[in-house]
């Protein structure tokens, strides 16, 4: 079974790129460091409610819709 935290990342890089960001823009619309997002997106970081919270908003979509899909 895959680790969440690479699931997670997946579906952050997919909602990424279809939404035509880059990770210094989903950066600055989450209001996270502009290095945080690469880990995020390799699984190497484990985040907290409250950035994917951010994340799901920079998006514009719920908590729901962003994880959904794990």
């Amino acid at each position: 079974m895959e680790d969440i935290k690479i699931k997670l990342g997946l579906r952050v890089r997919e909602l990424r790129i279809s939404n035509g960001y880059s990770q210094e823009k989903l950066a600055e619309l989450s209001d996270l460091d502009r290095t945080y997002i690469p880990g995020i997106e390799s699984g190497r970081r484990n985040v907290s409610i409250v950035v994917v919270e951010k994340i799901a908003k920079a998006f514009g979509i719920t908590l729901s819709e962003l994880l959904k899909k794990l």
